[in-house]
């Protein structure tokens, strides 16, 4: 069997050290991303409208040409308050969207060129937020709409690729025990927060990873445009 090469980004803390720790345990080659270079991530600041293009370019080179699954999973969560200046405000909005959205959209296009010209397939996992579906907090909104375009853009791709061998799927945590989610847990108040969650806990990165690692390697093709949800039923649809 030809060992997966694999673009994991976001992947120096949290979710995606998990995900990408797992995958190299599964035996897969697989090349992370951060803020900056490191011996097992190249860095790109998705903030830079041109750094995704470049981020694939690397990432190819780096695995010999070939890459058949890529996990989206790079982001931020950032306050804005309603009552900002409309500069603070469009700034905020804007600096989400084109970290979590439109990034991970030019990484998905790259990908999807790519599985085309090698007429291979590929697979794309996009870890989303059950803020896409939920919502967020009065100061988060543009996360929220930043995770409910990639759910949006993950059922465009699995609807308009499958017929190329093209696979996609999103994943929508709630509360996982990241640094990030530490901070926020603390500042709204975390007995009041775990209350919300039936389960009485916040996910575990390693819980994440282990369905993102299920969709990139074996989840059957007929699973193409799920959406599967890991917030302790804080959230049911």
């Amino acid at each position: 069997m030809t060992t997966p090469h694999i673009l994991v980004t976001g992947s120096t803390r949290g979710i995606g050290a998990a995900i990408f720790d797992l995958l190299k345990a599964k035996g897969a080659r697989v090349v992370g991303h951060g803020r900056a270079d490191g011996p097992e991530a190249l860095g790109a600041d998705l903030s830079d409208p041109a750094a995704a293009d470049e981020l694939w370019n690397r990432a190819l080179a780096r695995l010999d040409g070939r890459i058949d699954v890529l996990v989206n999973n790079a982001g931020v969560f950032e306050p804005v308050a309603v009552d900002a200046s409309l500069d603070d405000w469009q700034a905020g909005w804007g600096r989400t969207m084109q970290i979590n959205l439109q990034a991970s959209a030019d990484l998905s296009r790259r990908a999807i060129l790519h599985w085309r010209e090698r007429g291979a397939g590929g697979r794309l996992v996009n870890i989303a937020s059950r803020a896409a579906y939920r919502g967020d907090s009065p100061a988060h909104w543009h996360y929220a709409a930043s995770k409910a375009g990639m759910v949006a853009m993950t059922k465009s791709i699995a609807r308009g690729f499958a017929g190329q061998g093209i696979l996609a799927f999103a994943i929508c945590p709630g509360f996982t025990m990241t640094g990030m989610a530490e901070d926020y847990l603390a500042s709204r108040g975390g007995d009041k927060l775990l209350a919300d969650i039936p389960l009485g806990k916040v996910a575990d990165p390693e819980e994440v990873a282990s369905a993102a690692a299920y969709l990139a390697l074996e989840a059957p093709p007929s699973m193409t445009g799920a959406v599967l949800d890991i917030n302790g039923a804080s959230y049911v649809r």
